[in-house]
């Protein structure tokens, strides 16, 4: 694997990087739109949610808070140290948990469910016992539940990963991002070598059975030579999985990022330098290429998934559970089951003023049409799989492949011409590079991108 990667031609990096949806869902959240109700969204989750209904279940949790603000961040968040506020949002998620969970079928178990923000763990101890003794109530989960969080090891006691524990949380994700202190000045998230070492050791005397990693490149300030020593460190560490995200510069979506001046940041060469030197040591130091952003030891259940064919991709990225329906919680979260996306309100007064009118907080929604269930399959398989087989399309949906894509493989073919694609009888397959384009790829397949590039910039770059 590391070999493979060692012969990355970054002229072909180069070429292909371009804006471009990350495909955590299809079609893409810009697509959804505000005629899909909160009304429409309580009467999809009747209509789907029989006394008889089995099907496992995904829940998604977001808390928004945070103590400071790292100026590269992205997500929805919002900067408080007042305990009295985030005591009153966690009233609200546990209102909106009573809400939806007796609409439910009794006999659907939870087998994935995931805490994420903003920060859960600015969350007190006591507050995270709270909140989780409310969802183990509401909710069947499955004694081998995937039960994940994300920590910030700045703010982080011992306590806090005892109380995630006591919730029954088995799988962590700690921020890292770069261990050199001027690169993590730049983005005022100061967070010692001795801390992040403290929590990673915390969390495996506790019994945390999967310990995740986050870091990004692209950052300002940073170097080949800082930034290798970042990743020396990390896989010292050994984490079980590794994220490494690209840090997408959206000053127009995410004003505060102007607080980091774009002089300071790496050039574009230096920029894919930093890409391909992280996954060449990743993988020649035990870790699977997964694809995207993620990196998993050869024995790690991702890996293993992937090989199996069984790997699946959602708004928490790559996930092993591909049959469980998604239901998220909080503003902001995404839900999505059968042929329906809904999303609630990313504005906390608006969360509020609906759950205290007795209504559910969603504001925009979308339902998927014959051509997009296709598409998101075809683009789900390329991504998890890195091959399709057309046939299994072809009798999966009763379509010529060849006809309904006839678009998509005529932009395919330059991806073959530069060695990064191979089409061999009926099966298309991504290699070598090409695994680190996936997102390029996956557009050829996208029936809506050429519109929405038109519009307005909303989409990160994809290298």
């Amino acid at each position: 694997m590391g070999r493979l990667f060692s012969q990355v031609d970054l002229d072909l990096l180069r070429k292909y990087d371009r804006p471009g949806p990350r495909y955590t869902s299809y079609p893409t959240a810009p697509l959804f739109s505000s005629s899909f109700s909160a009304g429409d969204y309580h009467q999809e989750i009747l209509n789907t949610n029989s006394p008889a209904v089995t099907t496992d279940l995904s829940l998604y949790f977001h808390f928004p808070f945070c103590d400071t603000l790292c100026y590269f961040c992205g997500c929805t968040m919002l900067v408080t140290r007042d305990r009295n506020r985030i005591e009153e949002y966690n009233r609200y998620l546990k209102r909106e948990i009573a809400a939806i969970a007796p609409l439910l079928s009794p006999l659907r178990r939870v087998v994935q469910l995931h805490w994420g923000g903003g920060t859960p763990t600015h969350c007190s101890p006591d507050q995270i016992r709270d909140v989780g003794l409310a969802i183990h109530s509401a909710f069947r989960v499955a004694p081998e539940a995937e039960i994940s969080v994300e920590v910030d090891p700045r703010e982080l006691t011992r306590d806090h990963l005892q109380a995630l524990r006591d919730s029954g949380f088995n799988r962590m994700s700690m921020g890292v991002q770069d261990l050199d202190e001027q690169v993590q000045r730049a983005v005022n998230r100061i967070q010692p070598e001795s801390m992040t070492t403290k929590v990673y050791m915390w969390a495996r005397e506790l019994g945390f059975g999967s310990v995740n990693m986050d870091l990004i490149y692209g950052l300002p300030f940073q170097t080949l030579q800082g930034f290798e020593r970042t990743l020396r460190k990390i896989v010292e560490y050994s984490p079980d999985r590794i994220a490494l995200f690209n840090y997408a510069h959206v000053p127009w979506l995410k004003p505060h990022q102007k607080l980091i001046r774009q002089e300071d940041l790496p050039a574009p060469d230096l920029k894919l330098a930093l890409l391909k030197m992280s996954i060449e040591y990743f993988c020649s130091n035990g870790y699977e290429y997964i694809g995207m952003d993620h990196f998993a030891k050869t024995t790690d259940e991702l890996a293993l998934a992937q090989k199996e064919k069984t790997l699946y991709r959602n708004f928490q990225g790559y996930s092993t559970k591909a049959e469980a329906d998604l239901y998220g919680f909080g503003m902001s979260a995404i839900s999505h089951f059968q042929t329906v996306y809904a999303q609630n309100t990313k504005h906390l007064p608006e969360y509020y003023a609906d759950l205290d009118a007795g209504r559910l907080a969603t504001r925009v929604g979308y339902r998927m049409t014959n051509d997009d269930l296709i598409r998101k399959h075809v683009i789900m398989r390329l991504m998890c799989d890195l091959e399709l087989d057309v046939a299994s399309v072809e009798e999966r949906f009763g379509i010529n492949f060849e006809e309904t894509f006839a678009d998509s493989l005529g932009m395919l073919r330059a991806f073959e011409e530069d060695g990064l694609v191979e089409t061999t009888g009926r099966r298309i397959q991504i290699v070598g590079s090409g695994r680190l384009l996936l997102r390029n790829i996956a557009m050829c397949f996208d029936a809506y991108l050429d519109a929405m590039l038109k519009t307005k910039p909303i989409f990160s770059r994809t290298v």
